[in-house]
């Protein structure tokens, strides 16, 4: 672990080693071994590796083996379902209905203004770009793109199953 500065040292000294783990193995967008989840959580590797351990076991994290090192990544359900019970705690059916149209009217305006189909569409024409700019300018917006149609369909989700999803067993209580 390299030397910690102030910003670090009030994130340890306000937040659980495990909930610094969970954060950053929580947000990788590949696998990351305990070592670097440890250091970027500034954990023992031995703590990480007992915190991620039990994140496997709560189904929050996926883990798998490479060249013989344990690599831990999030499980792509959980993040799911997590983003759906954030929609339904924070939008009511009328508000998810008008999301879903401000992210198809966002997809809709990138094909139309890129005139392509899809993101992979996108991505293709980036190669064919004439200066960095605009393949930079591309492929940000092929990854914009992915992410709010990967957005689309747990709105989608959400608004089919309102009734399941956000049903108050408090109130029978």
């Amino acid at each position: 672990m390299s030397d910690p500065g102030p910003g670090i040292e009030a994130w340890k000294k306000h937040t659980s080693a495990f909930d610094r783990v969970q954060s950053i193995a929580s947000t990788v967008s590949q696998p990351r071994s305990a070592s670097v989840i440890a250091d970027e959580a500034a954990v023992a590797e031995n703590t990480a590796r007992d915190h991620l351990e039990r994140l496997v076991d709560l189904n929050v994290l996926l883990k798998s083996e490479r060249a013989g090192t344990t690599h831990y990544m999030p499980d792509p359900l959980h993040t799911r379902m997590q983003t759906l019970r954030e929609l339904l705690d924070r939008y009511d059916h009328d508000e998810l209905v008008q999301l879903k149209a401000e992210l198809q009217s966002e997809i809709e305006g990138w094909r139309e203004e890129y005139g392509v189909d899809s993101p992979v569409d996108l991505r293709d024409r980036a190669a064919d770009t004439e200066t960095a700019e605009q393949t930079r300018e591309f492929r940000t917006t092929a990854s914009d793109w992915e992410l709010v149609a990967y957005r689309l369909t747990i709105v989608e989700d959400a608004i089919e199953n309102y009734r399941t999803y956000s049903q108050d067993f408090r109130a029978s209580a």
